[in-house]
């Protein structure tokens, strides 16, 4: 059975993956012109090979983050769902709740456009 309090949390939890995603965005164009530096400045090969390797890792971490916010995202929109069921829909946490599906929904659709 939903409550507010799972709600709520849930509706936390794709708030913290939305930031953790905006980072690691921020993260791969750090990395990336860092990278770019280092070949430019025609650094060591074995340092330049480990920052690669560092910017293929944040790489990888965008993907993943992309699916665990669609996974967070569909029990948010499960829980919130239930609760309307329940006849339980007025209040803060479920306003929150509503912007937040509608902002990561805009997010998705700037990502895949």
């Amino acid at each position: 059975m939903a409550t507010v309090r799972n709600l709520k949390i849930k509706t936390s939890t794709c708030k913290r993956i939305v930031k953790e995603l905006h980072s690691y965005e921020k993260e791969v164009e750090r990395e990336a012109a860092k990278t770019a530096d280092m070949k430019e400045k025609g650094a060591d090969p074995y340092d330049l090979k480990q920052q690669e390797n560092v910017l293929a890792e944040s790489r990888m971490m965008i993907p993943d983050c992309h699916k665990r916010l669609e996974a967070s995202l569909a029990d948010l929109k499960t829980t919130l769902a239930e609760l309307k069921e329940a006849n339980e829909k007025e209040g803060l946490e479920f306003e929150e709740a509503r912007s937040t599906i509608t902002e990561v929904e805009k997010l998705f659709e700037t990502t895949e456009a």
